[in-house]
């Protein structure tokens, strides 16, 4: 199964570690399995500044760097306790349940689409925390 990609020109992607850049529209056709992440898919460390955006950044880390993946499985767990201190609602359960199986499972690429549910779920209880503070 061929997976397609369209990058818009000076957009990066990381395959198998290596940071690409294209050089205006490129079409991509990858044919075998890699690990693949587009430019909008990276967080850098600084941008890991709660804790379901520092779940999503040790997640992305596991699945690009399996190399170390014994030291990402560990950030993973123990940042995933305070994540789900912080979403006790029926959503941020059901949201924590997913990624749990699916980071168990070592499909990395699918909990960081749950690590992004996540994400938007901690920003509306942090806004309602602020509102309240105010």
């Amino acid at each position: 199964m061929t997976l397609r990609i369209s990058l818009r020109d000076g957009e990066k992607v990381v395959i198998n570690g290596a940071v690409i850049r294209s050089s205006g529209r490129t079409d991509l056709a990858i044919e075998s399995k890699v690990t693949i992440l587009r430019g909008r898919e990276i967080m850098t460390p600084a941008e890991a500044s709660t804790p379901a955006r520092a779940l999503y950044f040790h997640t992305m880390m596991a699945y690009l760097d399996p190399e170390r993946l014994e030291e990402h499985h560990r950030r993973i767990v123990d940042t995933l306790q305070s994540v789900s201190r912080l979403l006790p609602c029926e959503q941020g359960r059901a949201a924590t349940a997913r990624f749990a199986e699916r980071a168990a499972l070592t499909d990395y690429y699918r909990a960081l689409g749950d690590c992004r549910t996540l994400m938007r779920l901690e920003h509306d209880a942090l806004a309602q925390v602020t509102e309240v503070a105010a």
